[in-house]
């Protein structure tokens, strides 16, 4: 159980660091305003976790 945590863990961390580094990508080539930066952040991060939190359960009790 710790070991799946753990995995499952480094993970979605990685996961949330990719997904951010591509959604900054995103920002820029579409030439968003900064003031929408945050927005956009906020809602993919939320809905980003939103997956991992539903797979991690999955996981578990499978």
């Amino acid at each position: 159980m710790i070991s799946i945590l753990f995995v499952f863990v480094l993970f979605a961390a990685f996961i949330l660091f990719y997904i951010n580094k591509l959604t900054d990508s995103l920002c820029i080539q579409k030439e968003i305003p900064e003031d929408k930066h945050a927005k956009i952040f906020r809602t993919i991060n939320i809905l980003v976790t939103i997956l991992l939190i539903s797979s991690f359960v999955e996981i578990l009790y499978t």
